[in-house]
Order: structure tokens, then C-alpha cells, then sequence
């Protein structure tokens, strides 16, 4: 007999505890960026599956859980699928980070919650003005990729 899937909670309690001590480029701790998007995620009508993904979507990508250990976790294939579509690479051009969002089922809403938190005037506001434009530009971007109108 298998175990039942994690439940949100427990994934929420997973992320938290994998991003431990990890701050974003604010300073602020890297959970609140976390539970940011998957409320975004919640508010705008999305699944659970899609809501766990939210608390994993960085996961792998900030080394906070290896893919393997991901692929291991007791969660849904939809919601692994969604957060090694939203794992950009290093050196991965945006156009096809872009891409793989676009064809995973689920994945352009957590995207969508993601891109909102960051671009939240509020947060880009405390960080320096080159990196503030360089960041604000490379949102704009990626939510044309995506096909996505003003946050």
C-alpha cells in the first residue's frame, strides 16, 4: 500500500524548511516570496496541485531541493512537472524557459503569481536602481513571452 500524497501543509512545511536561511534580494526571508506566490496562485483560481507547485517552484532551481529528491517527493507528476518547468537553467536563453511554461499543464499560472510578487513596486522598491530596471526589464520580457498582460 502507498502512502497518500503530501498535503499542501506538508509541502508548504517542506519548502519552508528547504529554503531555510535563504533570503531573497531584498534580505527579506525567501519563504515570504514562497507564500506570496502561492497565495497569488490561490486568489487567482488555482488548483491545489498548482499551489504546492507554487511553494516548490524554486526549489530546485535555488538548490534548495535536488531534482532527484523532487522526483522522489509523494506529490502528484503534475506538480513535479510544473516546478522543472518553471526551474530556469543557468544560461538557458528566456525564450525557451518561456517555452517549456508554456507547454506544461499548470505551470503559466504559478508563473503569473511568480512575475506579480516580483514585480511588486513595493518589493523592487528597496533594492538599488540598476538592478531595480535590469529586473523590471527582464519581468516586462518574460511576461510578453508568455503571452501575459500588465501585472
Amino acid at each position: 500500500m502507498t502512502a497518500p500524497p503530501l498535503t499542501l501543509a506538508e509541502v508548504e512545511s517542506l519548502a519552508r524548511a528547504a529554503h531555510e536561511g535563504q533570503t531573497d534580494k531584498a534580505g527579506r526571508p525567501y519563504a515570504e516570496h514562497l507564500a506570496a506566490v502561492a497565495e497569488g496562485v490561490r486568489a487567482r483560481g488555482g488548483s491545489a496541485e498548482q499551489q504546492a507547485a507554487a511553494w516548490l517552484h524554486d526549489s530546485v532551481e535555488d538548490d534548495a531541493l535536488s531534482a532527484e529528491r523532487l522526483a522522489g517527493m509523494n506529490v502528484p507528476q503534475g506538480v513535479k512537472d510544473m516546478v522543472l518547468a518553471l526551474t530556469k537553467h543557468p544560461g538557458e536563453p528566456l525564450e525557451q524557459y518561456a517555452a517549456r511554461i508554456l507547454a506544461t499543464p499548470g505551470a503559466l499560472l504559478v508563473k503569473e503569481a511568480d512575475l506579480a510578487h516580483n514585480a511588486n513596486p513595493a518589493r523592487l522598491s528597496v533594492l538599488d536602481a540598476p538592478t531595480r530596471e535590469r529586473l523590471s526589464a527582464k519581468y516586462a520580457y518574460v511576461r510578453s513571452l508568455l503571452g501575459l498582460t500588465a501585472p
